[in-house]
């Protein structure tokens, strides 16, 4: 038995939402969430977004 061919659009969007309000609140495009669907890339993006300077944290520095 396959689950309903909409579970897989519901997870997605799920998937995509909280990921773009943070990407757009760090100060970046929020497009930059869509990587989430992409194998390996979205490991090191989330690397690259937890370990680099924000734009939203530069514009804070004195």
């Amino acid at each position: 038995m396959h689950p309903h061919p909409l579970f897989g659009l519901v997870a997605a969007i799920l998937a995509v939402i909280p990921a773009w309000k943070i990407v757009a609140k760090a100060g970046y495009n929020g497009a930059w969430s869509l990587l989430i669907f992409v194998p390996l890339i979205n490991i090191i993006m989330m690397y690259v977004f937890a370990f680099s300077q924000w734009p939203t944290e530069k514009s804070r520095a004195p």
